[in-house]
C-alpha cells in the first residue's frame, strides 16, 4: 500500500507498509510503559483519559494507580462521596474536572448497567467525554482501527506529508484523511501507541530528533530539519 508526500519540491511515494512496520517496531523497543497501557479494562482505560486532559502523563501515574485500586469500576465511583473524589483528584488539578468524573459514572451506572460502550457516539454523549477520549477508548480498549487526532500525532502526520499543522489542525479533513491513510487497520492499538510515543519521544515540537527517527526515510520534513539544523543530535 502506498501513498504520496512532498519531496523537495515534488511528489514521492512511501510504502505505507514499510512505514508502519518501521514505526511499530520502533515502539515495541522504545515505547513508553504506563499501568493504563498493560490492561483492556475499558473503565481503566477511560479513566486514564479523562485524567490524561492536559496534563503530562507521568503526572497522572500515581494519581491513577491510587483511583482504580478505590474505585475499580463505575458503580463504585458512582457511590462516593465527591469530597473522597475530589480529594483523589486533587494532585491533578483543573478542579473543573472532578464533577465530571462521578457525572461519568453515573450515567455509566443508569444508562449502561455500569459497562463502557464500545461505540464512539454512545461515548461521546457521556459526560466529559469528547472525541480524543471516545477514540482512544475505542481503540485502547476495544481494539477499534481508529485514529486518534490531537495536536501531536497531527503534528508528525504533518510532518511525514509535508504539510503545515497548527492547534487546530485535527478538525481538518485532510489531516484526518492522512492520519487513516497512515493508521496501520491490522495493529491499530499498538500503531497509535507508538505515535504517541514518537511525538513524544522524538518528533518534537521545535527541535526533532530525526537522527533517531524510525521514520525519517518516510518523512517529508525530516531532510529538511536536518539540512537546516532544526533537527537535534540526541
Amino acid at each position: 500500500m502506498e501513498y504520496e508526500r512532498e519531496a523537495g519540491g515534488s511528489r514521492a511515494t512511501i510504502n505505507l507498509t514499510s512505514l508502519r512496520h518501521a514505526l511499530l517496531n520502533w515502539g515495541r523497543v522504545s515505547g513508553r510503559s504506563f499501568p493504563w497501557r498493560e490492561t483492556t479494562n475499558p473503565f481503566h482505560i477511560l479513566i486514564a483519559e479523562m485524567m490524561l486532559r492536559r496534563t503530562q502523563a507521568r503526572q497522572v501515574v500515581p494519581v491513577y494507580e491510587a483511583f482504580i485500586a478505590t474505585y475499580p469500576d463505575a458503580t463504585a465511583l458512582a457511590n462516593a462521596s465527591a469530597e473522597a473524589v475530589a480529594k483523589a483528584l486533587y494532585p491533578l488539578g483543573l478542579a473543573w474536572r472532578v464533577p465530571a468524573f462521578q457525572a461519568l459514572a453515573r450515567a455509566l451506572v443508569e444508562d449502561y448497567a455500569g459497562q463502557v460502550p464500545n461505540d464512539d457516539s454512545a461515548l461521546k454523549k457521556l459526560p466529559g467525554v469528547g472525541d480524543y477520549v471516545a477514540a482512544a477508548v475505542c481503540c485502547f480498549a476495544f481494539g477499534q482501527a481508529v485514529i486518534l487526532a490531537d495536536t501531536n500525532t497531527v503534528r508528525v502526520a504533518g510532518r511525514i506529508a509535508g504539510v503545515p499543522t497548527n492547534a487546530e489542525s485535527r478538525r481538518r479533513k485532510a489531516i484526518r484523511q492522512l492520519l487513516e491513510q497512515l493508521l496501520d487497520p491490522e495493529h491499530p492499538r499498538d500503531f497509535n501507541l507508538a505515535l504517541l510515543d514518537l511525538a513524544a519521544l522524538i518528533c518534537l515540537p521545535v527541535h526533532p530528533r530525526c537522527l533517531q527517527c524510525p521514520i525519517a526515510a518516510f518523512c517529508s520534513s525530516a531532510e529538511t530539519f536536518i539540512h537546516d539544523g532544526l533537527a537535534q543530535s540526541q
